[in-house]
């Protein structure tokens, strides 16, 4: 499993202190001190595809909305269909109203 070619003690650190996070102003405090605004904006358009994906919608119109490149939708959807869950886990546990 790919995933466990991750796992180590320094992930496990990282991991751990983003769970110590109580809110979302402290996550934008702490990714803004551990990478870069475009990592970070990169990790949230990858979401914001898997989501589009997951409603139905063309990669036109998620290119379009988003400004992923076709190559970033596709991976999207290869890691939905054949990754771990975990886009459709966390989605499933973001309440509706944000």
């Amino acid at each position: 499993m790919q995933i466990d070619k991750l796992r180590g003690k320094e992930l496990d650190q990282l991991f751990k202190a983003i769970l110590t996070l109580e809110n979302v102003e402290e996550c934008y405090q702490f990714f803004d001190d551990l990478a870069t605004m475009n990592e970070v904006q990169s990790l949230a358009q990858r979401l914001q595809v898997a989501n589009m994906l997951r409603q139905g919608y063309t990669y036109h119109k998620i290119e379009t909305e988003t400004g992923a490149s076709t190559a970033t939708i596709s991976r999207v959807k290869r890691v939905l269909h054949f990754g771990n869950d975990a886009y459709v886990m966390a989605l499933d546990r973001i309440p509706e109203d944000e």
